[in-house]
């Protein structure tokens, strides 16, 4: 019940309790609270059989955690498995994100990444046509690509600056 309560809040709200209700007072208090706690409990539990009993006998299994979505699809489609969607968690357990995200740092960077599979750069050879992506500042038309760099120095006089629909 008090799993998010640390111990150091847990020893504040015992000093606060002592300063206010008093060494005389405390287990009085404690007391009702725990008299409270019981009936809303038995009031809890009372309504639970109440909904049970009224919904048939053919619920009777009913579980009031069954309600909870992430609950309910564990239990009605994770673990049937019809729909083969544990292929899609060993899928998603294989894809190392650190990794990915590291060989494309290194692709952007211009840096040389060993490949962690050893087929892999005569896959990438094959299937492309061997050119490498340049992204370094010489110009594009060395290049042979697009101008993609932004241009360092000022305007041309009466070139007029370009215009980004989106910044306005």
């Amino acid at each position: 019940m008090f799993f998010d309560i640390g111990p150091l809040e847990l020893v504040a709200i015992v000093v606060l309790a002592v300063l206010i209700f008093g060494p005389d007072k405390l287990p009085k208090v404690i007391q009702d609270v725990m008299g409270f706690i019981r009936k809303v409990r038995a009031f809890s539990d009372s309504a639970k059989e109440d909904i049970r009993s009224e919904l048939g006998p053919d619920f009777k299994d009913f579980e009031f955690e069954d309600l909870k979505p992430k609950n309910f699809v564990r239990k009605h489609v994770l673990e049937k498995d019809e729909y083969g969607l544990k292929e899609l968690q060993e899928i998603r357990n294989g894809f190392d994100f650190k990794q990915e995200m590291t060989e494309l740092t290194d692709v952007v960077q211009g840096r040389e990444s060993a490949p962690a599979d050893p087929a892999e750069p005569a896959a990438s050879a094959a299937s492309g046509n061997g050119s490498r992506l340049n992204l370094s500042k010489e110009s594009p038309a060395a290049s042979g690509g697009p101008d993609l760099v932004k241009r360092t120095g000022g305007l041309a006089p009466g070139e007029r600056p370009p215009f980004d629909s989106d910044a306005t």
